[in-house]
C-alpha cells in the first residue's frame, strides 16, 4: 500500500498539463499494445483522414510509440522537460503552455504530413526540450558514460545518438526545428532583435485558463530582453543530470 500511495502522490504532484500530456501517452500506446485498437488507426496517414474523416490520426500520431525502451525514455523525457517548462517558465501561466503545445503539435502535423512521417511523439518531445534547452542554456547537462556538456546542445546529441542507434535523424530534426520555430517566435525576436512578438496565446484561452497567482519556481525563465536594464538575473550554472537529478534557475524576470 506504501509504495502505491506514493506512485498516487508522485502522479499528483506532476503539474496539470503534463500530466495530462503523460497520462495520454500512456492510455493510447497501451490500449494499442492490448488489441483495443489496431496501431494502424493511430498514425498520421493522411488519405484516411482527408477521405474518412479519421482526424483522431492527427492527435494520436503524437501520443502513440511502439511500446519498449526508447518509449520509456520518451515517458521520462515528456515528464522531465515538459514539467520544467510548465513549472518555470509557464508557472502559473497555463493558457501560454497549452497554446505553446498546441502550436509545436499543429507544426509537427503538418511536417509530418509533408514529410511523410507517421509517429510524432519523438518530434513533439524534442520540440519541448529544445525550448527548455534554449532557456537554460549554460545549464551543464549529464549524459551516458560520463559525458558533459551545456544544455543548449542536448537536442542535437539526442539527435546524434538516435542517428547512430537508428540510422535516421529526420524525425528529430524536425522537432528541433519546429521547438526553433517558437523559441524564435515568442522568445528570440522580440527580446533580442526588439522585433514585435509575432505569436501570441488566443484570448479565449485565458477565459477558461486563467493566469495563477504562485510562488513556484522550477528549472528557468524566459530570456531577459536586453532592452530592460532592471531586470535582474539570478541564475546558477549546475544543471540537472539527464537521468536524474535536479536544475537550477537562471533567472527570474
Amino acid at each position: 500500500m506504501s509504495a502505491t500511495n506514493d506512485l498516487g502522490q508522485w502522479y499528483k504532484s506532476v503539474p496539470p498539463i503534463t500530466r495530462a500530456w503523460f497520462t495520454a501517452s500512456i492510455v493510447v500506446p497501451v490500449a494499442a499494445r492490448m488489441g483495443l485498437v489496431r496501431p494502424q488507426n493511430l498514425v498520421l496517414f493522411v488519405q484516411p483522414i482527408i477521405q474518412h474523416f479519421q482526424i483522431w490520426r492527427l492527435l494520436t500520431a503524437v501520443l502513440f510509440f511502439p511500446m519498449g525502451f526508447n518509449y520509456l525514455i520518451n515517458l521520462y523525457f515528456i515528464y522531465q522537460y515538459s514539467s520544467r517548462l510548465e513549472t518555470s517558465t509557464f508557472n502559473g501561466k497555463p493558457a501560454d503552455y497549452i497554446f505553446c503545445l498546441f502550436f509545436l503539435w499543429i507544426c509537427n502535423v503538418i511536417v509530418g504530413s509533408i514529410l511523410s512521417i507517421y509517429i510524432l511523439m519523438d518530434a513533439m518531445i524534442l520540440s519541448v526540450m529544445y525550448i527548455w534547452c534554449q532557456l537554460n542554456k549554460e545549464v551543464m547537462m549529464s549524459f551516458w558514460f560520463g559525458m558533459q556538456f551545456k544544455a543548449m546542445y542536448m537536442p542535437w546529441v539526442i539527435m546524434l545518438f538516435n542517428w547512430i542507434i537508428s540510422g535516421s535523424f529526420l524525425v528529430q530534426l524536425c522537432g528541433i526545428i519546429i521547438g526553433h520555430l517558437y523559441f524564435f517566435l515568442v522568445f528570440k525576436y522580440p527580446q533580442d532583435f526588439g522585433g514585435a512578438r509575432l505569436l501570441y496565446t488566443p484570448s479565449f484561452l485565458y477565459r477558461y485558463f486563467p493566469n495563477q497567482q504562485t510562488g513556484i519556481s522550477g528549472f528557468g525563465t524566459a530570456p531577459i530582453p536586453r532592452r530592460q536594464p532592471d531586470a535582474q538575473d539570478n541564475g546558477g550554472n549546475r544543471g540537472p543530470n539527464i537521468f536524474g537529478g535536479r536544475g537550477y534557475v537562471l533567472g527570474d524576470n
